[in-house]
């Protein structure tokens, strides 16, 4: 298949017109000070769904045929992808399989089933979830939408960073959260459109850097699954076509420890007033450790989403 482009980002847009939301862009003075920088937040985590995944899924679904639809959508995830694609599923008729790793978040797995999906748990250190996945599509005839590699997914994606272009106008540098690399290969097309001059950073945790090494070795590199709280991020390798346009968009792949998304969490709670998950913590974590690079820049960071378990966001700010 052809790598998306940005008039795909545009054509995903208008889809999605109606249906996602247009999420707010936020300031913080003491985030300002703290960078030395002037930083624009894209807060997906008003997405619908909680997290841009949103964007994606219903424009990758608002593509199946009639065929597509009536036999149904099978795909694997963690949790946010899983319930993009439970929504937007429910929302065009058509019925989801969905499946997700027992250590999901329970929040995830239960909104996922609250959407409609047909939610089947896997072990993800011991099965391999895309075989998984192949075999259900094969048995029962249904189409596999994966949670990045795939160019609907990626052009739905990408209509995060192009509101927030389109709000704030150009700027030097975007950091965008890296696990499949979806949302960076879409947001890499819109930047790439819309801000010609803006170095745009993936970053992941520091557990599983497989993107960073593909990105510094010239291939895909694959890793076990990664053991960090960024259960967003804990994907094993990056896409075919994900690679491809970060490979050709994309000025790094930074990491960041999970002490550090602990005090991003911990900075957007009380200082913002927002939740956020810790894989939605990526990007300004990373912003946080650049120094005077970033000085009398302007910044954005895409906050990814906002689905973590109560509990779950207290334990780890009691810390």
């Amino acid at each position: 298949m052809l790598l998306p482009t940005y008039d795909d980002v545009i054509a995903a847009a208008i889809r999605l017109e109606g249906h996602a939301h247009r999420t707010p862009v936020l300031r913080s003075r003491t985030a300002d000070e703290m960078l030395g920088a002037s930083v624009f937040f894209k807060c997906e985590n008003f997405q619908r769904m909680g997290a841009f995944k949103f964007r994606g899924a219903f424009n990758a679904l608002s593509r199946f045929s009639a065929a597509q639809r009536n036999a149904g959508v099978v795909t694997f995830s963690s949790g946010n992808h899983a319930q993009a694609v439970a929504l937007s599923a429910r929302m065009l008729g058509i019925p989801a399989t969905i499946l997700m790793p027992l250590d999901a978040p329970q929040a995830k797995i239960d909104a996922t089933r609250g959407y409609g999906g047909e939610v089947i748990l896997f072990d993800r250190y011991q099965q391999d979830r895309e075989a998984l996945a192949r075999e259900l599509a094969e048995q029962r005839g249904l189409t596999l939408l994966p949670p990045f590699d795939h160019p609907d997914v990626m052009a739905g994606q990408g209509t995060a960073a192009k509101e927030l272009f389109e709000e704030t106008g150009e700027l030097d540098a975007l950091f965008v959260p890296l696990g499949g690399g979806g949302l960076l290969s879409g947001s890499a097309l819109a930047a790439r459109a819309l801000s010609p001059g803006c170095k745009v950073y993936g970053v992941e945790p520091e557990a599983g850097d497989d993107g960073q090494q593909s990105f510094r070795t010239g291939q895909i590199v694959h890793i076990p699954t990664p053991k960090t709280i960024a259960d967003g991020a804990q994907t094993q390798h990056l896409g075919r076509d994900t690679f491809a346009v970060i490979r050709r968009d994309v000025e790094d792949v930074l990491t960041v420890s999970d002490a550090q998304l602990v005090e991003s969490m911990r900075f957007f709670a009380e200082r913002m007033k927002l939740v956020v998950e810790p894989t939605g913590c990526l990007g300004f974590a990373a912003a946080c450790q650049t120094g005077a690079p970033l000085r009398g820049k302007r910044v954005g960071v895409i906050v990814s989403g906002g689905n973590v378990d109560m509990r779950r966001l207290c334990e780890l700010l009691a810390v």
